[in-house]
């Protein structure tokens, strides 16, 4: 398997996914993998991060940053659950113990609850919003329906309409289903439109089973007899042809103008540098999930009881990101790759991809489930992304791609 590599998480700015109402929400999603969540606390409906542990995340959180910008992610759940005032607070707090540094804000949400007094306060504190949908009305009902089983797109939409009236910076996030897979020109297209030009795909690989925690959604080292791909999951030839065809579009129109995050983290790794992502990272581990009462877990994709961290109100920060088990969790994404993995032409472009989805060949780290499908678009891509490279190389455009005559 190669020589075994170590690194320090602290090499890395350290991310914490914060979940200020866990995993409640007022969407009822059928793909969501955090509802379940709920079950970790007894399945109670009530979750709210208190404002002690609020002080202590936000002075921890700067504290352990070996760089001088601090970047703070609020999610959920439905992290605007947790009311406008809250933030307010977390800003205030960042002013207190910055100490100078620069502080940014990202937030994610369905858009379901923004209104003026949210987009003016986003505004006036530069959160970066990230908006979950889907797509076009059919493509994003397909499964993200409210709490009644009703459709949620037109009301998204009132909210992106909000975030634009007040010139607020957001992103779109959005997954690959069995369903919207068929459509990525469309779906393109849809963002384009709405002005999103940062655009992030998340495909969706779920196993369904029976753990003893209670939870169905399987990890990738859980191998139960019975345990089968959820019907909403993408398929992996579905999901490459998915990227080729969007990049298609991209390729010969928009290099320079909109950005989706696979070919930015393509072209970086074809160009040598690091993707930006900790999906095609080497190694992980440096970006963790924390739950409304501090409990932190290796993860966001991987918050079981078995990948538990710690809790902030007892353990700090730096000992849970330094711990020898979170240094595993992140060392283990390149020293267990398969033998495939490592003789593969395109290693230095994937790494793996996600731990979370490795449950082809059995074990932990078994083949990515996505292998076939990531393959598929970094061969179409290759001739594009080595031009892009070149000219890069030479301190020239890589949008010089689209008058190359490749195509």
């Amino acid at each position: 398997m190669g020589e075994t590599l170590y690194y320090s998480p602290l090499s890395f700015p350290v991310y914490v996914m914060a979940k200020p109402v866990g995993p409640l929400c007022n969407m009822d999603c059928d793909y969501c993998y955090y509802l379940e969540k709920s079950e970790l606390y007894g399945g109670r409906k009530g979750f709210k991060m208190s404002d002690e542990l609020l002080e202590r995340f936000t002075r921890e959180y700067i504290d352990c940053q070996t760089s001088p910008f601090v970047q703070f992610v609020w999610h959920g759940g439905e992290a605007l659950l947790r009311g406008i005032d809250f933030y307010r607070k977390a800003v205030r707090l960042q002013r207190q113990y910055g100490r100078g540094r620069e502080i940014s804000n990202c937030i994610q949400t369905n858009g379901l609850l923004l209104n003026d007094d949210w987009c003016r306060f986003f505004k006036d504190n530069n959160f970066l919003v990230g908006i979950s949908i889907d797509g076009p009305e059919r493509i994003h009902d397909r499964y993200r329906r409210d709490c009644g089983g009703r459709g949620t797109f037109r009301r998204v939409m009132h909210g992106v309409e909000l975030l634009q009236k007040h010139e607020v910076e957001f992103n779109t996030l959005s997954v690959i289903n069995d369903f919207s897979v068929d459509y990525p020109v469309e779906t393109y297209r849809f963002f384009k439109s709405i002005g999103s030009r940062y655009m992030q795909f998340s495909p969706i690989v779920e196993r369904l089973g029976s753990r003893p925690d209670g939870l169905e959604l399987l990890t990738a080292g859980d191998n139960p007899a019975d345990g089968e791909i959820a019907s909403w999951s993408v398929s992996p030839a579905g999901y490459g042809n998915f990227y080729i065809r969007m990049f298609d579009e991209w390729v010969r129109r928009d290099v320079g103008q909109y950005y989706v995050q696979l070919f930015d983290a393509t072209l970086a790794g074809t160009v040598g540098e690091k993707p930006g992502v900790c999906v095609y990272s080497e190694t992980c581990g440096h970006a963790l999930a924390m739950e409304h009462n501090g409990d932190v877990y290796a993860c966001d994709h991987f918050v079981y009881p078995e990948y538990f961290r710690g809790n902030i109100l007892r353990d700090s920060l730096v000992s849970i990101t330094l711990s020898d088990e979170q240094k595993r969790f992140g060392t283990d994404k390149r020293n267990r790759l398969p033998t495939q993995c490592l003789d593969c032409e395109f290693l230095n472009l994937c790494n793996g991809d996600c731990p979370k989805n490795r449950i082809d060949a059995g074990g932990s780290y078994g083949l990515n489930y996505l292998c076939r499908g990531l393959k598929m678009f970094f061969r179409h891509a290759y001739p594009y992304m080595e031009f892009m490279a070149e000219e890069l190389r030479n301190r020239r455009s890589p949008a010089n791609v689209m008058e190359s005559g490749l195509f």
